[in-house]
C-alpha cells in the first residue's frame, strides 16, 4: 500500500482552520486582491467587492466572524482587506486584532464593502477586487476553500511570480490526484488504519490538541445556543444522565457552539468544514478517554474516521444541500467502531445504519443552530456503532441501501449533488427573502 499517497490525502483535507469556512474563503480572496493591491501600488485597499457562489452566500450569511460580534460576509471580506494575511490559508485572520476590528467595521459602515451573487455554476467560487485610486487588484478562489487559482493587478497576472502568499495558500489539494477521495475504498481505508506505521499518522495528536480546545472553550463560556453546555448541566442529569452519549454529543455540540458563534481559536477541519471535523473527531476523543483507549488507538480511530469522511465528501463535493454532519458523522461512527474493537464488516454495517438513517438532513447555512445538528449526528453515529457491534446492519432491500458499501456510499452521493439541487436553491431563496 501507498501510505504517502493516503497520507497526502489526508493532508490535502485535514488542516487548521480560523472561522467558518465559507467566510474565511472570502476573506482568504480579498486578503490576496488586497496583497495585490499593495504589492502593485502601495495603496490601501479603498473599496472591496467580492461575487460568491450560492453555496458560499448561504453559509456566510448568519455565522459569526471570530473576534467580531458580528455575522455574514460583508465583515469577512472587510477583514481580509484590512488585516488578513493569504500565507496562513484558511487562518488568514490569524493577525486579527481590535484595532483591526474596528476599521473592518467601519469599511462595512460606509458602504464600501460590496457582497453579489457571481454568475457562475461551481459551488465553491469567490471572485474578490480590491480598488484603490484608479487601480484594480483580483483574486479567484475555486474548487477549495484555500485555493487560489488567479491574482491580478491592474488586469496582469501576479500569482505566476510565485509570491510567498500564493504559493502558500494555492490549496495543497492539488498535490493530490483528481478524484483519489473517491477513488480510494473504504477498505483500502481500512487497510491503511490497521498497517500504517504510527509514526506517520502521529500528526493525527494535532486533530486531538486543537479540537479538545474548541470543545472546552464552548463548554467554559456561553456561546451561541449553548447545547454543549446544556447537556452537561447538573439540572439536567435527570433528564440526560452521565452517559458515553451525552458525553460525545456534548463535547462535540460545545466545540461547535463556539466556532459557530465567533470564537478566535482555530478548528481541524476536514474537507474544508470546521464542524466537520469538530463531527470527524470529538466523538472519536471523547469516547476514547471515557473508555481508557490507548493513545495509538485513537490516532488509528481518528485516521479512520477523518478518511471516511474524506472519501464520502469525494462524491459529495465540498459544497452542497446535504449536511456535513451526515458525512462526518459516519466517519465518526467508524472510529467508534475501531476503539471498540470491530472489524471491517462492523465498519461497513455503521456506515449503511448511518446512511439509512439520516440522508437528508439539509443544509440551511451555517450559524449556531449547526451545534443541535452536530449533535444529532454524533447521537445518530452511536447508535449505528452499536448496532454494527451487535451485528445489526439495515438490509439491502431497505431504500437507498446497497449490499456493496461503495455503492451505498455513491447513492448517498449523487442524492446530495444532483437529487437535492432544486432543495439547496429553494433553501436559498428562503433564506434571502427573509
Amino acid at each position: 500500500m501507498d501510505y504517502d499517497k493516503i497520507i497526502a490525502l489526508i493532508h490535502a483535507e485535514v488542516k487548521p482552520a480560523l472561522g467558518c469556512t465559507e467566510p474565511i474563503a472570502v476573506a482568504l480572496a480579498v486578503a490576496r486582491a488586497a496583497e495585490a493591491l499593495r504589492d502593485g501600488c502601495g495603496l490601501e485597499p479603498a473599496e472591496i467587492s467580492a461575487g460568491v457562489s450560492p453555496n458560499i452566500l448561504k453559509n456566510g450569511m448568519g455565522v459569526g466572524i471570530p473576534g467580531t460580534g458580528m455575522v455574514g460576509l460583508h465583515v469577512a471580506a472587510a477583514l481580509g482587506a484590512v488585516c488578513g494575511c493569504s500565507r496562513y490559508g484558511l487562518e488568514v485572520l490569524h493577525e486579527l486584532c481590535p484595532k483591526a476590528v474596528e476599521k473592518a467595521r467601519k469599511l462595512v459602515k460606509t458602504g464600501k464593502v460590496v457582497i453579489s451573487l457571481a454568475p457562475t455554476d461551481e459551488m465553491l467560487y469567490v471572485y474578490a477586487e480590491a480598488r484603490a485610486e484608479g487601480h484594480v487588484a483580483s483574486a479567484v478562489i475555486s474548487g477549495a476553500h484555500d485555493r487560489i487559482v488567479e491574482a491580478t493587478f491592474d488586469g496582469a497576472s501576479v500569482l505566476a511570480a510565485g509570491t510567498p502568499a500564493g504559493e502558500a495558500a494555492s490549496g495543497s489539494a492539488d498535490c493530490v490526484e483528481p478524484d483519489f477521495a473517491r477513488r480510494i475504498t473504504v477498505r483500502d481505508i481500512w487497510e491503511f488504519v490497521n498497517t500504517v506505521p504510527l509514526e506517520k499518522i502521529a500528526f493525527m495528536e494535532d486533530s486531538v490538541t486543537m479540537n479538545r480546545a474548541l470543545a472546552e472553550e464552548g463548554l467554559r463560556h456561553p456561546y451561541g445556543l449553548q447545547v454543549g453546555r446544556t447537556l452537561l448541566a447538573d439540572d439536567n442529569k435527570s433528564v440526560y444522565g452521565d452517559t458515553l452519549l451525552i458525553h460525545a454529543m456534548a463535547w462535540t455540540a460545545a466545540a461547535s457552539d463556539a466556532r459557530m458563534a465567533g470564537c478566535t481559536l482555530s478548528a481541524m477541519s476536514n474537507s474544508g468544514s470546521g464542524n466537520q471535523g469538530v463531527t470527524a473527531t470529538m466523538p472519536v476523543i471523547a469516547i476514547a478517554e471515557k473508555t481508557g483507549a490507548s493513545h495509538e488507538e485513537l490516532l488509528r480511530a481518528l485516521a479512520l474516521s477523518h478518511l471516511v469522511a474524506i472519501h464520502i465528501k469525494g462524491y459529495l463535493g465540498k459544497l452542497s444541500a446535504l449536511c456535513g454532519c451526515v458525512i462526518a458523522s459516519t466517519g465518526s461512527a467508524c472510529g467508534i467502531v475501531y476503539l471498540r474493537k470491530g472489524g471491517y464488516e462492523q465498519v461497513c454495517a455503521a456506515i449503511k445504519n448511518m446512511i439509512g438513517n439520516i440522508t437528508g438532513m439539509v443544509c440551511d447555512g451555517a450559524k449556531v443552530g449547526c451545534a443541535l445538528k452536530v449533535a444529532s449526528g454524533v447521537a445518530t453515529a452511536l447508535q449505528s456503532a452499536v448496532l454494527a457491534l451487535d451485528g445489526q446492519c439495515i438490509s439491502a432491500s431497505d431504500g437507498i441501501i446497497e449490499e456493496e458499501i461503495e455503492k451505498t456510499i455513491a447513492n448517498l452521493g449523487r442524492i446530495g449533488s444532483v437529487g437535492m439541487k432544486a432543495t439547496d436553491k429553494m433553501i436559498l431563496d428562503i433564506m434571502s427573502c427573509k
